[in-house]
């Protein structure tokens, strides 16, 4: 890395970049993204709000990304019992939350409220939970809307997330090498079984990327990792295309049920 001593530049324009901060926060005090409660600095919750928060913590499996109770519920390859009878289709996951009451409130506020500064904070957390995935060789993909959502929407909220993630870990990012070739409804309410058909070969590679996505390591990056139907479908969609591995990055995961209940399907399908 460039020492600031080689970049004379930079200095001053920090400090005129601190100035300005300091300025905008006496005008406007930064204020707590989802309360609105008094904070040190913009784009944080406040204490009570990050309290609410369930951070994902060592140990959790390296494929499924959950939490575990001890390490003595993974097994010698870092998986938990349900990945290891039927392993998911990517190679490693990484989630930033728990999906409870906060986190889903940040969500679904990034996802319908237009608040699109929560994806700083949500990429924030994921880029420090997804360390041992990303680095600058990877890229980061997000998983594709369809044009009509997009329109509808007006941005992809896991795009959003991806551009944060990429620049912090100064990564390339490819926010359209995917995309989804069928307007698949909303599958809240859907059964797994009935997500996994809904998105039976919805997703490809943009044929225009497939030569520069060959070989390489993604970071696919979404909002939420629920039934792994979507993550699924744009993991087999890369590795067709000749990736070399799939990481799945998230800002929260759903807990699972039971242990009998099972998210992922076998590999092959």
């Amino acid at each position: 890395m460039t020492s600031e001593r080689t970049h004379p530049v930079r200095r001053p324009i920090r400090i005129a970049r601190a100035a300005g901060q300091f300025v905008l926060d006496t005008l406007f005090p930064p204020s707590c993204q989802l309360c609105g409660a008094e904070t040190d600095r913009a784009g944080l919750l406040c204490i009570d709000c990050f309290k609410r928060l369930s951070p994902i913590n060592a140990p959790f499996c390296r494929k499924c990304g959950h939490p575990q109770p001890s390490a003595a519920y993974l097994n010698e390859s870092g998986c938990c019992a349900q990945c290891e009878r039927n392993p998911p289709v990517w190679n490693e996951a990484r989630g930033a939350f728990l999906y409870d009451k906060a986190a889903k409130d940040l969500i679904l506020q990034l996802k319908y409220a237009d608040r699109q500064e929560h994806a700083r904070f949500l990429g924030d957390k994921m880029c420090r939970v997804g360390l041992g995935v990303l680095d600058q060789a990877c890229i980061v993909v997000p998983v594709p809307v369809h044009r009509n959502r997009l329109l509808k929407r007006r941005y992809n909220q896991a795009a959003l997330l991806a551009w944060v993630v990429s620049k912090q870990a100064e990564a390339r990012c490819l926010p359209d090498a995917l995309v989804r070739v069928t307007p698949t409804p909303s599958l809240a309410g859907f059964s797994r079984q009935e997500r996994y058909r809904e998105l039976a070969e919805a997703i490809v590679v943009k044929p225009r990327y497939k030569d520069e996505l060959a070989g390489k390591n993604i970071v696919l990056v979404d909002d939420v990792l629920t039934s792994g139907a979507t993550a699924s479908a744009c993991t087999k969609a890369l590795k067709a295309a000749g990736v070399t591995s799939v990481s799945v990055l998230v800002a929260a995961l759903v807990p699972r049920q039971s242990d009998g209940d099972l998210d992922f399907p076998v590999s092959g399908g």
